[in-house]
């Protein structure tokens, strides 16, 4: 467990030249073996005219040029156009982990050629040996300080830069070719406002943005205890989870759960994690316990409601799709349906992608009957009580209706993908097209402010308890989103209730490092970013954890908030934190949540992380020494 850093970090030349050492020294010597023959060469000729002696001659002639032409080109870079040094990085991360030289000179070149679904985009290629399309899947890195660019292309590669103008013209041009790829047009200025507005240009300018309002944020935070750097990750339990693991719900109370296809499984909470209770209440087809028909699929939403007493369970309705048309309503306590709910409106069935509580804690409230629906195109509360206000009795009703109790159904074009509700019951909705929207807990018609996206799709979204911070996740990146502005009578407000001006701060992306990412396996993408828990005001969320196939990724949410951490220099465009701690599992895992922090115990800056695989669940503390 940790982080792996492999020596990633800074290339050194008399490390990475000792593999090419033993080929130079060959063509030395056969250079000067070369020369020699033809220095003798020209002693004898002047005492011979023959024609095999004038032949003899020119072949050597032939040979030192060759020779020397193959050993200067390794030496000079005044014939090539973009030359940099091209370096391989062998040995994952073992120990034997080092960068070496795949090309000691060598020339890039961004081209513009079909892709794999036949459209016009920017391609990076290096020498013979790289050909990549211009994409976040790269994951570039950038060390400015060394003239150095790291990035993924079924391998890991490094380019160094012979001159600090020759590094940033590589980082404009792979900038500029990254934003036509996405957007489909060219990287000028009028470009950008009009994907962005104008208000947000210090999203793809942040060389303008207004910075202040993290530092600000900072400040407000700072009653929260300071989470120190090198905290060591401790795993406390881990146990069988009888397979087929679909989803976590972790309580703040007494119990946990997990959603698998044999029924839900019981767990304790306690300081140091959670712990099997041997209760597994099971998929029964007879539909007095859970999973109705047959053909019923296995949950793959479980929410906890009524002081987690209840347990709503949402299965999709079609194999592929996360669209459900209703749901069940479980007794924790006696492990049986006490409801299978519908979802409609104006007499009309809907379907649900997403169910979330109303508020950050109200999963804590034991009278609580409402929460939050998202589809494809609407948002809205349903409602378990009548239009009376009388909760509906199964034993009354044959097929008992959820009551749409507020919402808006949008015309078209939203493509809701995920949504989370803050403390106070405000909304953030993430999109297919990488757009962030906030909605104030009044309004669900229209959202107070919408974040412009960044080209990838947001996957599932979290929010902190008091709104100031957002977490989206896409596939190759977690965007940080400070929500905070100052409105123009001077009061600090967030974008959930009111609409943001002109000075709106830049995102920061959190990210793998491109060995990191590459060791996670091509196919592997993050999801479920989360904050740690918290839902008291005054408390501040102290971690952020994302997955990435066998990773649970761990960020000091402190360290991303810091604009003078050590990540950020020498960085061009948005802030892109790097320093992250790894819990590596042996197969890919579905979740991983911080526990409620109830269960902080004193000498830990943090609740302990839960982590769950199809088979196992483990409980990680951040131990206090560090």
């Amino acid at each position: 467990m940790g982080t792996a850093q492999s020596r990633e970090d800074r290339i050194t030349d008399s490390e990475s030249d000792e593999g090419y050492e033993e080929e130079e020294e060959e063509e030395e010597e056969q250079y000067d073996d070369a020369l020699s023959d033809h220095q003798n060469t020209q002693s004898s000729s002047s005492t011979s005219t023959s024609s095999g002696t004038q032949k003899s001659l020119d072949d050597i002639d032939a040979k030192l040029k060759s020779l020397k032409l193959k050993y200067n080109s390794q030496q000079s870079s005044h014939n090539l156009k973009n030359p940099v040094k091209l370096y391989l990085h062998i040995g994952g991360n073992t120990p034997k982990a080092k960068w070496v030289i795949s090309e000691k000179l060598t020339s890039y070149s961004f081209t513009k050629e079909n892709g794999d679904n036949d459209e016009n985009c920017w391609f990076l290629e290096v020498g013979a040996k790289v050909r990549v399309r211009v994409s976040t899947e790269m994951q570039l890195k950038m060390f400015g300080d060394q003239k150095r660019v790291d990035f993924v292309d079924k391998a890991v590669w490094a380019l160094k830069f012979l001159s600090d103008e020759e590094y940033r013209n590589f980082v404009t041009q792979f900038q500029n070719c990254l934003f036509e790829n996405v957007y489909g047009m060219e990287a000028s200025e009028e470009n950008k406002v009009k994907v962005c507005g104008k208000e947000f240009i210090g999203w793809m300018k942040p060389e303008v943005a207004d910075d202040s309002m993290w530092e600000d944020a900072d400040d407000l935070s700072s009653g929260s205890i300071p989470v120190k750097g090198n905290r060591e990750l401790m795993e406390e339990f881990e146990e069988a989870a009888n397979g087929g693991v679909q989803s976590l719900a972790l309580g703040a109370l007494d119990n946990s759960f997990l959603v698998n296809d044999l029924g839900v499984q019981v767990y304790r909470n306690f300081n140091r994690g959670i712990h099997g209770k041997g209760i597994c209440v099971k998929f029964d087809a007879g539909g007095s316990r859970i999973g109705g028909s047959p053909s019923s699929s296995t949950p793959k939403k479980a929410l906890l409601m009524r002081a987690e007493r209840n347990m709503m369970l949402m299965s999709p309705e079609n194999e592929g799709k996360p669209n459900a048309t209703g749901l069940k309503q479980v007794d924790i306590e006696t492990g049986k349906i006490v409801t299978e709910w519908k979802f409609e409106k104006d007499g009309a069935d809907v379907t649900m992608r997403d169910i979330t509580n109303d508020t950050k804690g109200s999963q804590l409230d034991p009278s609580e009957s409402t929460f939050l629906g998202l589809d494809d195109n609407r948002l809205c509360q349903w409602d378990m009580r009548d239009r009376k206000g009388v909760v509906q009795n199964i034993a009354t009703s044959d097929s008992p209706v959820l009551h749409w109790s507020q919402g808006h159904q949008f015309s078209r074009g939203t493509n809701f993908q995920c949504f989370a509700s803050t403390g106070d019951g405000s909304i953030v909705v993430g999109s297919l097209d990488g757009k962030i929207r906030l909605y104030s807990k009044t309004s669900m018609r229209q959202a107070k402010t919408a974040f412009p996206g960044l080209g990838s799709p947001i996957t599932h979204v979290d929010v902190t308890y008091d709104g100031k911070w957002v977490l989206g996740t896409t596939d190759t990146y977690l965007v940080l989103i400070c929500t905070l502005f100052t409105d123009k009578d001077g009061k600090t407000k967030t974008g959930f209730s009111g609409r943001m001006g002109n000075k709106i701060p830049a995102p920061r992306l959190l990210k793998l490092t491109p060995l990191d990412s590459h060791l996670a396996g091509n196919n592997n993408k993050f999801h479920g970013g989360h904050f740690s828990w918290v839902t008291e005001n005054g408390k501040q969320e102290r971690h952020l954890v994302a997955t990435v196939g066998k990773f649970s990724v761990i960020w000091d949410f402190q360290q991303v908030k810091n604009s003078a951490h050590e990540c950020y220099r020498n960085q061009q465009g948005l802030k892109s934190c790097y320093c992250y701690k790894i819990v590596l599992k042996d197969e890919s895992i579905v979740e991983s949540r911080f526990m409620h922090d109830n269960f902080a115990v004193s000498n830990s800056p943090e609740a302990p992380l839960v982590v769950a695989t199809p088979m196992k669940v483990s409980s990680i503390s951040l131990s206090g020494r560090g």
